[in-house]
């Protein structure tokens, strides 16, 4: 692990491409090295540097997920979840960001062959921004449907060339019918509305979508990302239940941030610094990163065997909110054993402390709405 003190770092050469015989990995430990360098003024300025964006195009996240006939990876999640830990080592943001990149691509194949030729005709490293949460209106019209609403929260969307954003269906009968609807870069309009003290540099803004009308090939029934039916692709990752994906997508980021974290807490004990009991706060924080990371592997090895059963889906949902948990001890065990020192603008510790207590926010990392029904019926049978 390489110690990161948020101080500004010497010109790092640019990542290489996936290209066959290099891959993800590869690619992966040259961004953590490039984003760690510019860590601290993305912090700063509230956005990932041009270099950075492009280096994580560059290095294959875009493509992951993307098929193998369009140029892409058609990958596993394991080595997703690797790639995103190992950049998260250097910049918690930068892999937050790299990770949708990888996720937006897959619940984009569930569009129709023609929103498949439209977003990767041209080439598999196409960056998609995603707004999940239902918002917005949707009513259909002759070819498609015409649009509107404001989503909060999109990540990445900055650099995306689309966005993906889910709405409701205007006079549908019954409960409320969702689709996801995916417009270009000029079809809709960002604005600037995240002021989180952590995970600055994600740039997760507010999507602004007004009277756009989409194509029938632009748009797909939510239901169909729920189940993890597929109707366009047969490709095995395009395939997945959300449940069984859930917070993967989110946690991975974090459990790399606090393996940064460990190593520049480490870094900052030293001299009269380390003591028995600062040894013992860092003995104890890493007990909790490592269980953590152990979880999160666990989560992917499941959706690569393709366990979908409610028991494994289940568990999916508690690994990932119970590490979201353990890793905010973590960082604050970490915080506390650099004492002052660690919490200086200059610190890349106070960054990470930052950063994982804002990710770990985020509502797919909350036992209530994404573990504690569905697991607790593993655990306990279904309700009376």
């Amino acid at each position: 692990m390489s110690v990161d003190t948020g101080v500004s770092a010497a010109p790092v050469a640019p990542v290489a491409s996936v290209t066959a015989g290099s891959g993800l990995t590869a690619a992966a430990e040259q961004l953590r090295t490039l984003a760690a360098a510019h860590a601290a003024d993305a912090d700063a300025a509230r956005g990932l540097s041009r270099e950075v964006t492009d280096a994580i195009r560059e290095s294959g996240f875009a493509r992951h997920f993307v098929a193998t006939r369009f140029g892409g990876t058609e990958g596993t999640f394991a080595e997703l979840t690797s790639a995103v830990m190992t950049v998260g080592e250097g910049c918690a943001a930068s892999a937050w960001c790299a990770s949708l990149a990888a996720y937006s691509a897959r619940f984009a194949s569930h569009l129709p062959e023609g929103g498949h030729q439209a977003l990767w005709g041209a080439g598999p490293d196409t960056v998609v921004a995603t707004g999940l949460m239902p918002a917005g209106r949707a009513v259909a019209e002759s070819g498609g449907w015409r649009v509107n609403g404001q989503w909060a929260y999109v990540s990445a969307v900055d650099f995306a060339d689309w966005v993906m954003v889910c709405a409701a269906v205007a006079g549908a009968e019954g409960p409320p019918q969702l689709r996801f609807f995916t417009l270009p870069r000029g079809a809709y309009t960002v604005r600037e509305t995240w002021d989180s003290v952590g995970m600055r540099a994600t740039g997760s803004h507010t999507v602004v979508v007004e009277n756009a009308f989409v194509p029938d090939h632009l748009t797909f029934d939510r239901a169909d990302m729920l189940s993890g039916r597929n109707g366009t692709s047969a490709v095995s990752s395009h395939n997945v239940p959300f449940q069984a994906v859930g917070g993967l997508t989110f946690i991975a980021p974090v459990a790399g941030a606090a393996t940064g974290a460990l190593a520049a807490c480490a870094g900052s004990i030293t001299g009269r610094r380390r003591n028995q009991g600062a040894e013992l706060t860092v003995v104890r924080a890493s007990g909790r990163i490592d269980a953590a990371r152990h979880l999160v592997e666990q989560n992917a090895q499941v959706l690569d065997g393709r366990l979908f059963t409610p028991e494994h889906m289940a568990r999916n949902e508690r690994n990932a909110t119970f590490a979201a948990e353990i890793l905010r001890e973590a960082v604050t065990l970490l915080v506390g054993a650099a004492g002052t020192g660690g919490l200086g603008e200059k610190h890349a510790l106070q960054r990470y402390w930052r950063d994982i207590t804002s990710a770990t926010s985020h509502v797919a990392l909350q036992y209530d709405t994404a573990a504690r029904k569905n697991y607790s019926a593993v655990l306990l049978g279904p309700e009376g």
